[in-house]
């Protein structure tokens, strides 16, 4: 970054501070309705602490965000890697999950691989994680009675193993080959330095400070699935997941305070921090934060980084995804409290992070004052806010576009204030009450997993709109009432409400169309990637390139239009530059694809090496959904009514239709106009005699024989099926005439 952009950042950030502050000393001390009644006072000092809220944890936001706190990772030698124990924690989760994530982890590289010590952790000691265990050739450690959820399943292989690192995954969370590459030299920080070259060496005797000591290095939680936001709202290719803000911008600036969070899964954690603090912390339904604050009071340096490292799957209903959120609503809750942060270890910036990282959770409750607020005037006639047009245009406004200036430039466009609204109004009615309930005492005991298997129906239940429609209605009447007032009465100021209640209205319908929900059709995930492919069809060797892959198959497109029978099994080869696998698969669906020709294959049989090869080649790899926001208002709600009303249109198409728009004469010298060609059918532009058989010739040696099948006189066509397809589809000399005709 250069000068001159710092330099912008730096005004921008003093700019977009300086404005809310100002905001919100007008707000709190000059704008309280005193005397317009009690509940106008009650809910006009709720929206002023909401908004000083906002402001404080925006301003926390701007100063961790403001400049680059992520460590350099050192080079070492390859004997200072050491032995590290991989754990991966499972629950309920199925076979076929952990082979994704085992195979994930057994393929990561390491100087000396004999050194990685990879573990199932089965809280539910079921056999066939066992025998899973003994066929991958690693670890198992089954624990029966667990009292401590997940906290008690670490600690069991904890006091198993011996590794001076520890890797942690949850069961679906599948690493990159390059994982503990980019991790685990971190550790070595305190050790080593840059000298003046760039160059990586020892620290003096008197340059080592023995108090600085690396706890744990969290990476990214990344998922190859689109998350329920991306995906109910057709907004998959539009905006990034929901959580890569956090983990990729906000967690990362929290390495200016030490105070990155731990967030129990794709983490590298020093053995001698978690043995200082006792293992992982039991009798907290968040075991991985309160876990890392302990780490953190130790003293230890903790660092979250930025690079993707590992992908998993994102919750894929909506009970599900409220779960999760709950438990780590309560937990964030439930662990401040509970560790009595004002009295505690932790430095000052890092208890501030932490009480920061609380008043989050009191989002859900700003963002059901913000609804309400405007509703209370314009349908109630309460007062809520007392001022005037001019003061908001010259108070309100600014601060406005310069917080989302300053969010946009700072967040890299991976948020933006408008999608955060969104998210936090589809989830707010279902958010308060359980951090109420903690906030005074009254804990959840109960651990609840999020569930891992994918669902093929819809993903949420309408009755989750019920809050959502109401507030739709009331904000509705609100608008009429509002543009009334301002046609009758010509009343400017109302513009501003006006304002309001449109933006809360589409936050609401976006809502309304997220728990309209969208149906799953796909049992795997697709990824839009081009990997090297080589097709051996009988004698023949094409070469292609996939244009998408998944467990269950792929898209090949090839530039000629090749017949591939769809009956039988294909020989196919992909390829990486680090992977290979040799697989078996039907062709399923042929298409036209950008003067191209796509070949749909469905995956038969393969072996057991070339499975774990091709699990390599689909998932170690950066996943293809979006990272930058790039949508608008207009294209999002268009997108969401026109693919609802859409019908998906299935096409059965196993054999290429090639438009030739030729003539070719009949042995009898009739010239006949072809107008496409599918190696079985060939259609013809109709004449004023039908013939019910011909035989067309196509080159010199190729021979069609073709019986007559329908007629269109709609589309002024003949449709003739070749009687011999079988038998000359396979013919190199129709394979080179009909690529002439094509070029």
């Amino acid at each position: 970054m250069n000068k001159k952009t710092i330099f912008k950042k730096k005004v921008l950030l003093i700019a977009a501070s300086i404005s809310a502050f100002i905001y919100i000393g007008w707000r709190l001390f000059f704008t309280i309705p005193l005397n317009f009644g009690v509940m106008s006072f009650i809910f006009g000092v709720a929206l002023a602490l909401s908004e000083t809220v906002g402001v404080i944890e925006a301003f926390s936001h701007y100063r961790s965000l403001s400049s680059n706190v992520s460590p350099e990772l050192p080079i070492i030698e390859k004997e200072l890697y050491p032995d590290i124990d991989v754990l991966i924690a499972t629950h309920s989760e199925s076979v076929d999950l952990l082979y994704k994530t085992i195979n994930g982890c057994i393929h990561m590289d390491y100087p000396d691989k004999n050194k990685v010590h990879i573990y199932i952790c089965d809280d539910t000691n079921r056999p066939e994680m066992k025998a899973l265990a003994n066929h991958m050739g690693i670890g198992y450690f089954g624990l029966s009675d667990n009292k401590h959820a997940k906290a008690g399943n670490l600690n069991n292989a904890l006091s198993k193993t011996n590794s001076p690192l520890i890797v942690t995954f949850d069961s679906d969370m599948i690493p990159r080959r390059n994982f503990l590459m980019e991790t685990v030299p971190y550790f070595h920080l305190p050790k080593l330095k840059k000298d003046k070259d760039g160059n990586w060496v020892d620290r003096t005797e008197d340059e080592f400070d023995e108090n600085y000591k690396i706890g744990f290095i969290q990476t990214p939680q990344s998922f190859y699935n689109p998350d329920l936001f991306q995906f109910n709202l057709y907004s998959e290719n539009n905006i990034p997941n929901e959580q890569d803000y956090f983990f990729k911008e906000i967690n990362v600036g929290r390495n200016r305070s030490n105070s990155p969070i731990y967030a129990g899964s794709n983490t590298v954690i020093s053995r001698e921090a978690l043995e200082a603090v006792g293992g992982i912390t039991t009798g907290n339904i968040t075991e991985d934060f309160a876990t890392g604050i302990k780490i953190q009071s130790k003293g230890y340096t903790c660092f979250a980084i930025s690079k993707v490292l590992a992908n998993g799957l994102s919750p894929v209903d909506f009970k599900s995804l409220l779960k999760q959120r709950q438990r780590w609503g309560r937990g964030c809750v439930q662990t401040i409290r509970s560790f009595k942060f004002l009295f505690g270890d932790l430095p000052i910036k890092a208890k501030i992070s932490y009480i920061i990282s609380l008043l989050y959770w009191w989002t859900f409750f700003r963002r059901f004052i913000y609804i309400l607020s405007p509703i209370l005037f314009t349908v109630f006639g309460l007062v809520i806010v007392d001022c005037t047009l001019p003061e908001i245009l010259f108070i309100w406004l600014p601060s406005y576009v310069l917080y989302n200036l300053a969010l946009k430039y700072l967040s890299g466009n991976i948020r933006n204030q408008k999608w955060s609204n969104i998210v936090d109004t589809i989830i707010f009615p279902f958010m308060i009450i359980p951090i109420f309930l903690e906030t005074i005492g009254l804990k959840l005991k109960k651990f609840a997993v999020t569930p891992k298997n994918k669902i093929n129906s819809k993903n949420t239940d309408f009755k989750y709109a019920i809050p959502h429609i109401i507030l739709i209605i009331a904000t509705f009447i609100g608008l009429i009432n509002c543009t009334h007032d301002m046609i009758k009465y010509k009343n400017i100021g109302s513009i501003v409400l006006l304002f309001w209640l449109v933006m809360n209205l589409y936050f609401l319908i976006m809502a309304l169309f997220f728990m309209l929900s969208r149906v799953n059709f796909r049992d795997e995930e697709r990824f839009y990637t081009n990997i090297d492919v080589v097709l051996n069809i009988n004698s023949l060797t094409i070469n292609g390139v996939t244009s998408d892959i998944s467990e269950n198959g792929m898209a090949i497109i090839l530039s000629t239009p090749e017949y591939i029978p769809y009956d039988d099994e294909i020989d196919i080869i992909a390829y990486t530059p680090l992977y290979t696998a040799k697989l078996k698969g039907k062709v399923v669906h042929v298409s036209n694809f950008n003067n191209k020709w796509k070949y749909s294959i469905m995956l038969t049989n393969i072996n057991e090496k070339n499975k774990m090869e091709y699990l390599q080649i689909v998932y170690d790899r950066e996943h293809t959904l979006p990272t930058r926001v790039k949508s608008n208002i207009i294209k999002e709600i268009r997108n969401n009514i026109s693919k609802r009303l859409h019908s998906q249109i299935i096409s059965n198409r196993k054999l290429p239709r090639i438009p030739l728009n030729t003539t070719l004469a009949t042995i009898d010298g009739i010239p006949i106009e072809i107008i496409n060609f599918n190696y079985e059918y060939i259609l013809t532009k109709a004449k004023k005699i039908t013939y019910d058989n011909i035989k067309l010739n196509i080159g010199n040696d190729v021979l069609l024989d073709c019986s007559l099948c329908s007629i269109s006189k709609n589309s002024n066509t003949v449709l003739y099926h070749i009687d011999n397809w079988k038998e000359i589809s396979s013919s190199e000399s129709l394979r080179n005439n009909l690529f002439k005709l094509v070029s």
